[in-house]
């Protein structure tokens, strides 16, 4: 049997490599290139070793676990017990994601006689598995694994920031309440030019059940001041709250935007609730989020100014807090 020492070298070169550059990704972390080379070189020279008979003795498990110590230790430096030890677990963790995947692909392409005559019975009754899979089978498979598993860490750590951003939202016209999830947009800058009160966008459809029947389809297609002008024909009680407030879109001249006076507005986020009525809500005939986290968009405004009050107030040392705070 041949064996290129120096392929098998390159190729876990590689994969020590991406197994070190994931790890820093998943921790957070910033490598340093030459430290990063290194530690993918002592990876790869360990696997070299296997192929000298004299270092037999340096495949056993305390070795193993004492060169994947030496690896992260010249990769990421010590920083403490702490830090490293959680450096450990998630490279040990993206280890173990790969092996896994490769094995399960490798299962799961096989047909039922290939893996029946893998599997054989030892003289004691025991149960063994003939495992044979190819070079370039595991490196592009590996790699495979270790990119799906980044989109997928991407995609939660998308969620998890997006979630910081959510709060529960509540408006109160009347004794009506209308409750969603809304997203706070930082970036959010509409107001309304007379009152210079800050619009917090909602879902047209959660106010389906007191509004007129045609708006919900017809505020995506028509202008809201057409809308207004045929109120004379329907009866709507809330129609002294309408509002039509002026905006301009991306890559869009100025329209405008129906929107509706709420007695008030109470907005909870991370534990704490505040609570205001000088806000407009503004009726959006779309889906604001295609996957339905959401159904309303904050504006900064509604959470900035209730926080600046309670701070005041804090600091005044009040005994009764602002109204916009809860």
């Amino acid at each position: 049997m041949v064996v290129y020492v120096d392929l098998i070298f390159l190729t876990n070169l590689m994969i020590d490599g991406a197994l070190i550059g994931l790890t820093a990704w998943m921790r957070q972390t910033k490598l340093v290139w030459w430290r990063w080379l290194l530690s993918a070189i002592v990876g790869a020279l360990y696997v070299v070793m296997m192929f000298v008979p004299q270092f037999d003795f340096m495949f056993t498990f305390l070795i193993k676990f004492g060169f994947s110590l030496v690896m992260l230790s010249i990769a990421f430096g010590y920083k403490g017990l702490q830090a490293f030890t959680r450096t450990l677990g998630t490279f040990y963790i993206i280890n173990f994601v790969a092996a896994g995947g490769i094995l399960g692909v490798h299962y799961m392409l096989q047909s039922s006689g290939e893996l029946f005559n893998g599997i054989w019975f030892t003289a004691s009754g025991g149960m063994s598995f003939d495992l044979k899979i190819a070079f370039w089978f595991t490196f592009i498979i590996f790699f495979a694994v270790l990119l799906l598993f980044k989109i997928v860490q991407s995609a939660k750590r998308k969620t998890d920031r997006l979630c910081t951003y959510l709060g529960k939202v509540e408006v109160c016209i009347d004794e009506k309440v209308v409750s969603c999830t809304g997203l706070l947009d930082t970036g959010n800058q509409l107001t309304d030019p007379l009152s210079r009160m800050p619009v917090m966008v909602m879902e047209v459809a959660l106010w389906q059940e007191w509004l007129p029947d045609s708006w919900k389809h017809r505020l995506k297609q028509e202008s809201p001041d057409k809308l207004i002008m045929e109120l004379d024909q329907e009866q709507f009680k809330w129609q002294d709250r309408l509002r039509l407030v002026p905006y301009r879109g991306i890559n869009k001249g100025t329209a405008f935007m129906l929107a509706i006076k709420p007695d008030r507005v109470r907005v909870t986020m991370e534990e704490m609730t505040y609570e205001t009525t000088k806000v407009l809500i503004g009726l959006d005939g779309g889906v604001l989020s295609s996957d339905g986290k959401y159904q309303a968009v904050i504006h900064p405004e509604l959470v900035q100014e209730a926080a600046s009050a309670q701070s005041t107030a804090q600091s005044a040392e009040a005994t009764e807090k602002p109204l916009n705070v809860v």
